[in-house]
């Protein structure tokens, strides 16, 4: 019964992470109430999140508010211009649905094909910024490219993102789940998808601080190299 208990056991290495899920999950809700600062929230989460599925688990709370901190700037950015897309897109559809014009076929098939991009491309964002140093552009670029280079993985994590929301849709009971992981479980899930690809990016050997930091510049590099 001791070794059921004990740290170092199956049950309580589960425990312990359903901790630590939770946490992150509180965090996020936190964060993201002023709303102008979730995409450093979502940067911090994914910082942590891969840590943790790579085994390399630092101080979880003062971790997130490093890499809050560390990417502020950068992550708003780009969260404030995927909101505005996102309002566009929303303006689009309550105009194709209530303003009594008659749109032609190819323009709505267009509006959602380009939605369907970069949904595909938003979800390996906040990853990317977390993981590599590189320029707003360019981790727009990367993200796109990833996507399409790793197609049955970005379906994996749309599914993923996509299962509270469906959950919570169809069952009441379900808002107490979602409330404590909603947002970090399927992000988690996403992270053991992404993991592997970000590794194919990284160098082979890269020299970590005792705070597991880590930080590469891949677009540039690449440049500098082809020149």
């Amino acid at each position: 019964m001791g070794k059921f208990f004990d740290m170092d056991s199956p049950f309580m290495r589960v425990l312990n992470r359903v901790a630590d899920l939770m946490i992150l999950n509180f965090l996020m809700i936190i964060c993201c109430i002023p709303i102008i600062t979730a995409g450093a929230a979502f940067t911090a989460m994914h910082y942590v999140l891969l840590k943790i599925v790579r085994g390399e688990e630092g101080y979880l709370i003062r971790g997130f508010f490093k890499s809050f901190k560390m990417n502020f700037k950068q992550a708003t950015l780009i969260w404030l211009l995927m909101l505005l897309i996102v309002i566009v897109y929303v303006g689009d559809c309550l105009i194709f649905n209530y303003s009594g014009m008659e749109f032609p076929k190819a323009l709505k098939i267009a509006v959602v094909v380009v939605a369907t991009l970069l949904l595909m491309m938003a979800v390996y964002v906040f990853p990317l910024l977390a993981r590599f140093e590189n320029s707003i552009k360019n981790t727009f670029k990367n993200a796109l490219i990833l996507a399409f280079a790793n197609l049955p993985k970005t379906i994996a994590m749309l599914v993923c993102y996509a299962i509270p929301p469906v959950i919570g849709y169809f069952s009441d009971y379900a808002l107490i789940f979602i409330f404590m992981f909603g947002i970090s479980a399927p992000t988690y899930a996403a992270a053991y998808l992404y993991s592997g690809i970000f590794k194919k990016l990284e160098p082979e050997s890269e020299e970590i601080s005792s705070d597991l930091d880590f930080s590469l510049k891949i677009e540039e590099e690449s440049e500098e190299n082809d020149g």
